[in-house]
């Protein structure tokens, strides 16, 4: 099983989030929230105003997420949804663990503020003015930031 830490419309309440729990998809479980230990620009970019995590470290700010256990099934569908390697990269980040509520009897249960790591999906591969736009903390699809997602079934 991999750890995935999502920051955007995986997140739950968010858009994507049935994602996460469609058994076609895989199998993911929610351990609990975290944020990144280093600063990073989130930014809403792209006519679909898409939440794009951009690897530049030490800007931005430090992003809040969820993490999930996620098995190889998952993996692979997540890795096609954010479109790895071309739009997204998945790549290893720290995390300081803000909840835990998942995992079993006789798994690690890290307590607030320890430090895991999970994959994370952030992209190289933007424009030139993406870091300069906003960035944000927290993602909310629905947050006063007035760039409503467009879901794919709505993009043309």
């Amino acid at each position: 099983m991999t750890h995935i830490f999502v920051y955007g419309t995986l997140k739950k309440g968010q858009p994507n989030n049935y994602h996460m729990f469609d058994k076609a998809n895989g199998k993911a479980e929610y351990l609990g929230s975290a944020c990144t230990t280093e600063k990073y620009p989130l930014v809403i970019a792209g006519k679909y105003n898409i939440p794009f995590l951009l690897n530049i470290p030490s800007q931005g700010h430090r992003v809040q997420g969820e993490i999930y256990k996620v098995d190889e099934q998952m993996l692979k569908f997540l890795d096609d949804f954010e479109s790895v390697p071309s739009l997204y990269q998945r790549t290893l980040a720290k995390l300081q663990v803000k909840e835990w509520v998942g995992g079993r009897e006789g798994e690690e249960t890290p307590s607030p503020r320890s430090i895991v790591e999970a994959f994370i999906y952030s992209t190289t591969t933007y424009k030139p003015d993406w870091p300069s736009l906003p960035t944000y903390e927290n993602y909310d699809a629905y947050g006063d930031h007035g760039l409503e997602y467009v879901t794919r079934d709505k993009r043309d």
